[in-house]
C-alpha cells in the first residue's frame, strides 16, 4: 500500500468503477491523489486500490498509512475507534471532524461527538484525511483534522463486485455491490447501485465460564440518481442501514493477568453486549450551469440507537457504594473481594448485590442541510476559485439509563434486582448550529494563496429528569448556552521547480463544549510548513507542524475510565504539539514495460507533546500534572513501510507498522509498568491472483508473528491488540 503510488496499475475492480462527478463533489476538500498533492495544505488521500490491497475492515490498520494520525486500539476489530490528529484527544474520535460523503457521520456532532458509531470502511471507496487550514471546511472540530471516507460510487458503467471471505475466529466476510448507469431519455440518465456488507466474527478472547466475545455485523447501502447529459444538473438519493450486535465490554485485566493470559476475559464481563442501529437519509443536488459556477445542496439525516448493556463498578465493602471496575483491577491487592467478584472463580459465590450491570441506552438524531456555491473567475493576472458555503444542523442525545444488579454464584452472574428505566440518567442533550465557511483560492504563477473563514454559532442545551420521572413531566435542571467562534485559516503553496512545492499554513483550532458545560471551548493557534515532491516514479512530503493549545478540554466517558461523572469537561490549560510528517514512495518498474513493478513506501510521524501548565483535576487520563508532563496515548514515534510486488496476474503485498511505547497516564520520566502502552512491531501480508477472467483469489495474515502487546488501560484494564488472523477467499467482478 502506497498513499503516494498515483501511476500503479489500476486493480482489474477498478476497470468497470470509473465514476462520474458524484452530486456532492463539491462538498469534499479533494477527490483524488493529485488534488491531494496539489492543495496547499497537509491531505492525505487513500483510493480504492489502497483500501482493497489488505481487504482490511479495522480503521486503524487503515488509517496507519496516515501520518500525523494518533490511534488507541481497544477491542481488536476497530468497531468503535479512537481517533486523533495531530495530538487531538483521541477518546471515541470526538476531537476530530467525522464524516461520510462530508457529511456529518457521528451520532450526535455536536451534542455528543463521541462516534460510538463509525461507518464500515470495508465498504468505502476512498479516505480523505485533512490537517492543517484544509480542515476548517469542514468543522466543527478543527483542532486536529477531519476524517472523511467515500461510499461507493455508482459506476459509470454497469459493473459489479462480489466478495467472500473467512478465517480464523470464525470470521465469516460476505460483501457486494452492483451498480451503473443507464439512458432514461434524451438528454437524462438514470443511475443506481445497491450495496452490502456482512461481517461475524467469534471473537479472539474468552470468557473464563466461555461465550461469546466477537460480532455480527450487517451494512446496506442503496442510492438513487438522476443526471442530465450535459452534466448541468445531477440529483441523488442514498439510504444506509447498520446493525450490530458485539460481546464488546470495558472490563480488561489486572497486569499480572494480561501478562499470563493476554486474551482472558472475566467472568463478569459475561452479560456485555452492544446492539446498535443506524440509519442515513441524504439527498443530494448539484447544479453547474457552466465550468466556472456551480452550486451544491445536501439534505440529511442520521438516526442512530445504542444500548450497551455492560458491567459499570462492583460494590465497595463497606456495602454503602460503588468501586470503578478501572480502580479495581488497578490495584487488585486492595480491592480483593471486588476482584473476587469479577473474576468469579469456581464454587465462588459473591455478594447478593455485588456488580452492577449498566444499560448505556441512548437514541441520538442529527439533521442538517448545507450548501456550497463555488466561482471561479480572473483578477487581473491572478484566478480565483471562490466557495462560499452555508451549513444548519441540529442534533441531540437521549440518554434513558438504567441499572441492574447481579450476584456471581460458581462462575454465573444471577440477576437479583432490575433497575427502572430511566432511573440511572434521565436527560436529554441538544444542539443548534449556523455554520458559514468562504475560501478563495487565489493562482498567480506558481504561487497559490488559499484565505479562509469559518464561523459557527452552537446554541446548546442539556436538560434533565429525575429518575424517578420516566415518563418525563417535570424537568429537574434545564441549562442552555451559546457559543461564537471565528475560524480564520489561510494557506500558501509555491511550485517553485515543476512537482516541487512549498507549502505553509495557520488556522485557529476549535472544538465545541458539550451541552451543560461550564468548561471553556477547546481553542488553539496551529501552524504547518514543509515541502512536496512528485516526479516521475517517486514522491515525498515533509511536513513540520506546531499546535498551540490555549486549552485543551478533557470530557469524561466511561472508556477513559469512568471515574468522574459522565459529560463532564475539565479544562487541561495550555499545551503544545508538535511534529514531523513524512511519507515518501518509488515504484520500481512497470507491468506493463518490464512484466513486474515494485511500489515501496513510507510513512513516519514524529509527536512531542507536553502541558504548559500545572494542576489537579478528575480526568482520570490527566490526573494531577505537572509543568512539563507528557500527554497520554501520544507515541513519540510511528512508521509503517510498505513494500508490493505486482505482476500481470498477481499481486504480493506486506506492511511492517513500528509503534514506539507511549504513556497511559499524564507524566515525564520512565513510565512504570501499570501506565505503559507497549511498543510494537507488527507485520501484515497479503496475497491476490487473478484466476481467470473476472475471478481472483485473496488471502491476507495479519499479525504474522502473532505479537502479544497491550494497547491501553483504559477504559479499565489491560487490554490485547489482535493476535494473528488468517483471511481468505474470492472476489468475483463484472
Amino acid at each position: 500500500m502506497s498513499i503516494l503510488a498515483w501511476n500503479g496499475n489500476a486493480s482489474a475492480e477498478e476497470a468497470g468503477m470509473e465514476a462520474g462527478a458524484p452530486a456532492n463533489e463539491a462538498i469534499l476538500v479533494t477527490a483524488s491523489k493529485p488534488e491531494a498533492f496539489e492543495i496547499g495544505g497537509s491531505v492525505q488521500f487513500l483510493d480504492s486500490e489502497d483500501l482493497a490491497e489488505f481487504s482490511y475492515t479495522d480503521p486503524n490498520r487503515v488509517l496507519r498509512q496516515v501520518p500525523g494520525v494518533n490511534l488507541q486500539e481497544e477491542d481488536g476489530f476497530g468497531l468503535r475507534p479512537n481517533i486523533g490528529i495531530r495530538g487531538s484527544g483521541s477518546d471515541r474520535s470526538a476531537r476530530i471532524a467525522l464524516m461520510e460523503d462530508g457529511v456529518l457521520i457521528a451520532p450526535a456532532p455536536y451534542a455528543a461527538p463521541s462516534a460510538y458509531y463509525f461507518p464500515q470502511i470495508f465498504r468505502m471507496s476512498a479516505v480523505e484525511v485533512s490537517k492543517g487550514p484544509a480542515a476548517i471546511k469542514y468543522g466543527p472540530m478543527t483542532v486536529g483534522g477531519a476524517v472523511n471516507l467515500i461510499s461507493t460510487p455508482i459506476p459509470e458503467l454497469s459493473a459489479g463486485s462480489v466478495k467472500v471471505l473467512a478465517g480464523t475466529d470464525k470470521a465469516r466476510r460476505a460483501h457486494g455491490w452492483v451498480g451503473g448507469w443507464t439512458a432514461l431519455s434524451d438528454g437524462l440518465e438514470v443511475g443506481g447501485l445497491i450495496e452490502g456488507l456482512y461481517e461475524h466474527s467469534g471473537g479472539f478472547k474468552h470468557i473464563d465460564i466461555g461465550g461469546d466475545t466477537g460480532f455480527e455485523i450487517t451494512d446496506v447501502v442503496a442510492k438513487l440518481a438522476l443526471r442530465t447529459t450535459d452534466e448541468r444538473h445531477a440529483l441523488e438519493l442514498k439510504f444506509q442501514t447498520y446493525d450490530e450486535t458485539s460481546a464488546e465490554t470495558y472490563l480488561g485485566l489486572t497486569l499480572d493477568d494480561f501478562r499470563a493470559s493476554p486474551y482472558r476475559r472475566y467472568n463478569a464481563s459475561q452479560v456485555d453486549e452492544m446492539n446498535a442501529e443506524h440509519q442515513t437519509y441524504q439527498l443530494s443536488y448539484r447544479f453547474r450551469p457552466s465550468e466556472t459556477l456551480g452550486f451544491t445542496i445536501v439534505a440529511y439525516r442520521n438516526d442512530t440507537t445504542r444500548a450497551w448493556y455492560k458491567l459499570n463498578d462492583v460494590r465497595n465493602s463497606a456495602d454503602t457504594g460503588w468501586d470503578s471496575i478501572s480502580n479495581v483491577v488497578s490495584d487488585p491487592s486492595t480491592f480483593a473481594p471486588q476482584m473476587a467478584d469479577l473474576i468469579g472463580a469456581p464454587g465462588y459465590t459473591g455478594r447478593v448485590n455485588g456488580l452492577r450491570v449498566r444499560n448505556n441506552n441512548r437514541a441520538y438524531q442529527s439533521t442538517g442541510v448545507q450548501g456550497v456555491l463555488e466561482a471561479g473567475f480572473a483578477t487581473g493576472g491572478a484566478t480565483h476559485e471562490m466557495e462560499i458555503s452555508v451549513r444548519y444542523h441540529e442534533d441531540e442525545e437521549d440518554r434513558f439509563q438504567q441499572d441492574d444488579i447481579y450476584q456471581m454464584v460458581d462462575g454465573r452472574m444471577i440477576l437479583t434486582s432490575a433497575g427502572a428505566l430511566g432511573s440511572n440518567s434521565n436527560r436529554l442533550g441538544e444542539a443548534q448550529a449556523w455554520a458559514f465557511f468562504v475560501r478563495d483560492t487565489i493562482t498567480l504563477g506558481d504561487v497559490t494563496l488559499t484565505p479562509g473563514l469559518r464561523y459557527e454559532t452552537i446554541d446548546l442545551k442539556r436538560t434533565d429528569w429525575s429518575g424517578s420521572d420516566p415518563s418525563r413531566t417535570m424537568p429537574t435542571s434545564v441549562v442552555t448556552s451559546n457559543v461564537d467562534v471565528w475560524i480564520p485559516g489561510v494557506a500558501v503553496s509555491w511550485e517553485f521547480s515543476p512537482g516541487m512545492r512549498f507549502i505553509a499554513g495557520a488556522h485557529r483550532g476549535f472544538a465545541s463544549p458539550g451541552p451543560g458545560s461550564t468548561t471553556d471551548a477547546e481553542t488553539s493557534w496551529n501552524y504547518e510548513a514543509g515541502f512536496k515532491v512528485a516526479k516521475n516514479s517517486w514522491h515525498a512530503e515533509a511536513i513540520g507542524y506546531f499546535n498551540d493549545y490555549s486549552n485543551l478540554v478533557g470530557t469524561c466517558t466511561n472508556s477513559t475510565g469512568g471515574n468522574c461523572v459522565i459529560g463532564d469537561q475539565f479544562d487541561g490549560g495550555a499545551v503544545h504539539v508538535k511534529g514531523i510528517e513524512l511519507t515518501g514512495g518509488y515504484t520500481f518498474g512497470g507491468v506493463d514495460d518490464q512484466g513486474f513493478a515494485i511500489p515501496v513506501s513510507v510513512v513516519y510521524t514524529l509527536t512531542d507533546a507536553e502541558f504548559r501548565t500545572s494542576f489537579d483535576n478528575g480526568y482520570e487520563p490527566w490526573g494531577s500534572v505537572a509543568k512539563g508532563d507528557r500527554l497520554p496515548y501520544l507515541p513519540k514515534h510511528q512508521l509503517t513501510l510498505n513494500a508490493s510486488v505486482e505482476l500481470e496476474k498477481a499481486r504480493f503485498s506486506a506492511t511492517l507498522n513500528l509503534v514506539s511505547k507511549t504513556r497511559a497516564v499524564a507524566g515525564s520520566g520512565e513510565i512504570a509498568d501499570a501506565e505503559k502502552i507497549d511498543s510494537r512491531a507488527l507485520v501484515d501480508l497479503a496475497a491476490e491472483w487473478d484466476v481467470f477472467g473476472p475471478l481472483s483469489v485473496f488471502a491476507s495474515v495479519t499479525n504474522l508473528f502473532d505479537k502479544t502487546y497491550n494497547v491501553a488501560f483504559s477504559p479499565a484494564g489491560a487490554r490485547p491488540g489482535a493476535p494473528r488472523m488468517v483471511l481468505g477467499g474470492a472476489k468475483i467482478r463484472f
